[in-house]
């Protein structure tokens, strides 16, 4: 259900992005008045008013990420294959880095300048895929499949001289057995985190062996406690700036989308599986598989009823924020990455992306909100820390985990340029609404009006089932906004949130006060709790009088702009939901056509690892009959989309505008370029489809439109006469 608050002009906003010189039209109201605080109120117009005089504002060409955060690769010789498992930080300014080929590389000079270029020396080798390395007190610890290794230098050469076992886990064989870490903790103990398994036969997540999908506590000496479970990819992990554990979650069973949770001992984070070992000694959970609701509610609804579960404290959502959630880092800097101290930085692997994480406790439970921060890497985003400068070295591989960034490996710096970007720096939940706090003072009468935002609530299925579509959408009516007389915040009254739901609140028709448009208009609220406080109060409007609304407060709190009832009506009048347009349906045939006796060409179509086809070319002739049996063998969602030739990245790209329709619509944009397709599929799942080939000869490109793989997951159907 659409926000009245989201009735914008949409052919002024069309202008303002199309246009590299483009005159802002403002949103404003024609009955804007001033209360007695002097914070800017807004009528209930619907139609925009010319721009007082002085209030218009002409835009420069749009910001970019690139002007304030800068992305500078590290030149690798060429006969070193750096796929990034795990980075630290040394205490001359070096990094040390594992490769998931088993290797720990010494960066020396990695802060290059100018001509400079950094020197790499082997520290180790032979270590089992490691995807986690930390440093302490002289030695480099690194997390291998098995175990966890202490690499010591005695001789003071820069290479290991002994490799020390700490503890080691069994493991079954299976692939998908990733370990990661270590983190140390304030008493000097480790915490490893453990993927779950992966059965093709099963089609979800399995913990074949024990404390798969487990966070383990280790001695210096060896010794070892299970501390949560509920695991099924754990790739990222850390602390935040009050010294509390969490760690980042991959989409699949149990996993509607990534998110974010603090980790404390005894927690049960979702993954049924796990709970295979809870009877082991030492276990501090009880839980057992068949006791976990597989029903498909919200997980936070689950949570009530199952007191071992924790809800995640920010979910990011899938195919908007990412689609493979990798590491993260907190930015303990003191202001020299930029304005977002205290702040976390999540990687994305699949879409190469970071994105930017405020977290903050309500009634003891941590909740926050998740924006977008820099794209463009050059590879799969997977480890994240400081150098001694105060820039962020990014650590990348993408062999088997294909990714937006077309490079197999890749390390990259990115700098702050000093120039602040106009941003929301954060969003507080309030007990009536939101309060978002921006990075400069913003045009107090745009962000006064209710026409500038737009809040939508939604959530995700909590099952054995990989990952969810988005469920529950629905709008929060904004009744109300104040602007603080400093122009840094807006606070949002809002109607109809829900506990446990994530809120995206966007902010298109805010504006600086000299007028620059935010670099980023969206975010994503995670609703754990409402906090305890004084609510905004507004009055009902005067009957008929829809330009000038009565405002009304509590005790000594400032008015709030509220729309008239009338108003609120017709902007949320909301079309009914239609059919497909006949062409549409047309494009998705599963059943043969009752005109054909047999088709010329049935194409068995299957998936490989590393988002690829299987096969990925194949050939037909112009007007034949074609089926085509999809197959999707792999451990994730994929579709088959047949495109016009050239256009798939296209296609792609519209599929990623569909946000959160998108995985409902599976990731389908209605477009012409758009021949033919199969639903959006669950792993070891199939589909059939029949079609006509295209009666023009050419290399028509299939894809899996799914935001991420649609860059590297196509194939070619050749059409001959």
């Amino acid at each position: 259900m659409k926000s009245y608050s989201h009735t914008i002009n949409q052919l002024a906003l069309k202008a303002l992005l199309t246009s590299s010189l483009a005159v802002l039209t403002p949103f404003i109201t024609s009955a804007q008045i001033q209360s007695k605080t002097g914070l800017p109120v807004s009528s209930s117009s619907k139609q925009p008013a010319p721009a007082p005089k002085g209030l218009a504002k002409i835009e420069a060409d749009p910001e970019k990420e690139d002007d304030f955060y800068k992305l500078i690769s590290l030149p690798v010789p060429e006969d070193i294959i750096l796929e990034v498992g795990g980075m630290a930080t040394l205490p001359d300014g070096g990094l040390a880095v594992c490769t998931r080929r088993g290797e720990v590389w010494i960066v020396s000079n990695p802060s290059i300048s100018g001509t400079e270029r950094p020197t790499y020396k082997r520290f180790a080798s032979g270590l089992h895929e490691p995807l986690g390395l930390a440093y302490k007190d002289g030695d480099i610890y690194v997390t291998q499949r098995s175990e966890i290794t202490r690499l010591h230098d005695a001789d003071g050469d820069g290479r290991a001289d002994s490799y020390d076992k700490i503890y080691s886990w069994p493991l079954s064989g299976n692939y998908h057995e990733y370990s990661y870490g270590p983190t140390f903790l304030p008493n000097g103990n480790m915490l490893v985190t453990l993927n779950v398994g992966w059965s093709n036969s099963l089609g979800h997540g399995v913990s074949l062996v024990p404390w798969r999908g487990w966070t383990l506590e280790l001695t210096p000496d060896g010794k070892m406690t299970p501390f949560a479970a509920g695991m099924r990819s754990p790739a990222g992990y850390g602390m935040n700036a009050a010294g509390d554990y969490f760690y980042t979650e991959n989409q699949g069973d149990w996993v509607g989308s990534g998110r974010i949770s603090q980790v404390e001992k005894g927690d049960f984070l979702g993954n049924a599986e796990s709970l295979r070992w809870t009877d082991l000694p030492g276990s501090p959970l009880k839980l057992k598989p068949d006791e976990v609701p597989n029903t498909g509610e919200p997980l936070y609804d689950v949570a009530k009823r199952v007191p071992a579960l924790k809800a995640p404290a920010v979910w990011l959502p899938h195919g908007i924020l990412g689609i493979s959630t990798s590491g993260l880092l907190t930015d303990n800097t003191k202001g020299k990455f930029g304005p977002f101290e205290n702040q976390m930085f999540i990687g994305d692997q699949g879409q190469s992306i970071l994105s930017r994480v405020d977290l903050e406790k309500v009634k003891g439970k941590y909740q926050g909100v998740v924006f977008p921060f820099r794209e463009g890497f050059s590879s799969g985003v997977l480890r994240l820390v400081w150098g001694h400068d105060a820039s962020m070295f990014v650590g990348m591989t993408s062999r088997g985990w294909s990714s937006t960034g077309k490079e197999l490996f890749s390390l990259q710096r990115v700098v702050w340029t000093g120039k602040t970007p106009f941003e929301m720096k954060t969003i507080h939940a309030m007990p009536d609404g939101f309060e978002i706090e921006f990075t400069a003072p913003v045009d107090q009468e745009l962000a006064a009006d209710p026409e500038s935002y737009k809040v939508t609530g939604f959530n995700y299925k909590y099952h054995a089932t990989y990952g969810s579509p988005v469920i529950n959408r629905a709008g929060c009516p904004i009744r109300g906004i104040v602007v603080s007389k400093d122009g840094m915040k807006a606070r949002l009254v809002v109607d109809s949130l829900r506990l446990g739901y994530i809120h995206e609140i966007t902010t298109n028709g805010v504006r600086s006060e000299n007028g620059r448009a935010l670099l980023h208009n969206v975010g994503y609220y995670t609703l754990n709790n409402l906090p305890d406080g004084e609510k905004l109060t507004i009055t009902a409007a005067p009957k008929h009088n829809h330009a000038d609304m009565a405002m009304a407060s509590t005790a000594a709190t400032p008015p709030v702009n509220s729309k008239s009832a009338a108003g609120k009506a017709k902007a949320t009048a909301k079309p009914a939901a239609t059919k497909p347009a006949a062409s549409a349906v047309a494009k998705r045939v599963t059943e043969m056509p009752a005109s054909w006796s047999e088709p010329d060409y049935t194409i068995t179509m299957g998936t490989k690892p590393g988002l690829k086809f299987a096969p990925e070319q194949f050939q037909v002739k112009a007007g034949s009959k074609v089926r085509v049996v999809f197959n999707n063998e792999d451990d994730m969602l994929h579709n088959f989309v047949v495109v016009m030739p050239g256009t798939a990245v296209q296609v792609g790209e519209l599929a990623m505008k569909l946000g959160l329709e998108g995985q409902e619509r599976n990731y389908i944009p209605q477009t012409d370029k758009v021949l033919h397709h199969t639903n959006l599929l669950q792993p070891n799942t199939n589909e059939t489809i029949y079609f006509t080939a295209p009666e023009k000869p050419g290399d028509y490109t299939y894809e899996c439109s799914v935001p991420g793989h649609f860059y590297v997951m196509q194939g070619t159907m050749k059409v001959v006469k």
